[in-house]
């Protein structure tokens, strides 16, 4: 069994095949037959991705009831004022379903590589870190739209106690075997 940690950059698809798309995937940076995205990043979020080969793993790691919590520092574009993370934190409800409960807190500018594309805000921007146990479609955007905080930047820094570390952009590792036993507990 092979499990990787990968950091994806911005602009890459989630998959190894683009499907006409014309956008880079994961093909041109994970040379490693048959492991697949254990969940995915959609292509403006960057960070942490997790392929195996291991099908269980992927099952439960994707599996909403399995409620493995995710974290994600969010650069926003407004003021994080409490009351707006306190929404976020009793859930959103997004056109056909509430969020669950996530946990949100203002944190500093992390020290992060620049973006291929750069972020251009129009007024004062913020970071927040928000833990979901849950991960629809663009989700993170929707909620901190929904509080008036649009999202500028989104990076997976950890999915459960797997950290994404020093990790630069469009690099790989292997997970070590404590790692796979995080996740496999």
């Amino acid at each position: 069994m092979r499990y990787l940690l990968f950091n994806k950059p911005y602009g890459i698809v989630s998959q190894f095949t683009d499907e006409g798309t014309g956008h880079p995937t994961l093909k041109q940076y994970i040379d490693v037959p048959d492991v697949y995205a254990a969940g995915r990043l959609d292509r403006d979020s960057e960070g942490l991705l997790l392929l195996t080969d291991d099908g269980p793993l992927i099952k439960r790691l994707t599996d909403p009831s399995q409620h493995i919590e995710k974290t994600y520092w969010v650069m926003v574009e407004g003021d994080p004022v409490p009351e707006k993370l306190t929404r976020l934190e009793r859930g959103i409800q997004l056109r056909d379903y509430l969020t669950l409960p996530a946990k949100a807190r203002l944190i500093p500018g992390p020290s992060l590589p620049p973006r291929p594309k750069p972020v251009t805000p129009h007024g004062p921007t913020a970071w927040i870190e928000i833990k979901l146990r849950e991960g629809k479609k663009r989700q993170i955007r929707h909620m901190t739209a929904a509080v008036g905080l649009p999202t500028l930047r989104l990076i997976r820094v950890a999915i459960g106690q797997i950290q994404l570390g020093a990790l630069r952009p469009g690099e790989w590792r292997d997970l070590t075997q404590r790692e796979i036993n995080l996740l496999k507990r």
